[in-house]
């Protein structure tokens, strides 16, 4: 089995509880940030398309994007640090749990700001300390400065950064689950 497989039968092992979590606590969280046309980056095994129907998602792992497909979702591959679409063309952008992955973000963010109409906007969503040790796959940790800096770098302005299920520091420490959330603009 090759990494991207093994990585691909691991997020098909999320619990009922992380379903019915995101469905009813994060998405209705992250969604109302992000009007008109949203791109997945990332998008996995679709839980997020699944719950926003209108969204497109990319992911650079085939059986994702097939299982996607079989779903009756729209999902795309994409190369590394390559979006499969033309400059300007969505209002929003969605990278839950991704940047942490990366080891070298840059080419992904002037992707992703890339793709972004004026004034679109990004939401980022990266694990805690002990959700960044639970994985891994996991490269780089986000504090809140440096995911700020991060996209800051590209043009992106921090609208609001949140914590997710609630903030609270000793989640940080205890709960795999636990991610700190960015809503950025494109100025």
């Amino acid at each position: 089995m090759t990494a991207s497989e093994d990585y691909f039968s691991y997020l098909k092992g999320r619990s009922l509880t992380g379903l019915i979590y995101r469905n009813w606590w994060l998405y209705p969280r992250i969604s109302r940030y992000l009007p008109g046309s949203v791109l997945d980056v990332g998008c996995g095994i679709g839980d997020f398309l699944r719950f926003r129907r209108d969204a497109i998602g990319v992911d650079i792992i085939p059986a994702a994007v097939d299982w996607c497909r079989t779903l009756g979702l729209d999902a795309r591959l994409m190369e590394v640090n390559q979006l499969p679409f033309g400059d300007a063309t969505f209002d929003g952008v969605v990278l839950d749990n991704v940047l942490e992955h990366v080891a070298e973000p840059h080419a992904l963010v002037a992707e992703v700001v890339r793709v972004l109409k004026p004034a679109a906007r990004v939401v980022v969503g990266v694990p805690g300390r002990k959700g960044y040790a639970s994985d891994p796959d996991h490269k780089v940790f986000y504090d809140e400065a440096k995911l700020v800096g991060l996209l800051q770098n590209y043009g992106l302005k921090q609208k609001k950064l949140f914590h997710m299920p609630v903030e609270a520091k000793f989640l940080d420490r205890c709960l795999s689950q636990y991610c700190l959330y960015g809503v950025f603009e494109r100025g």
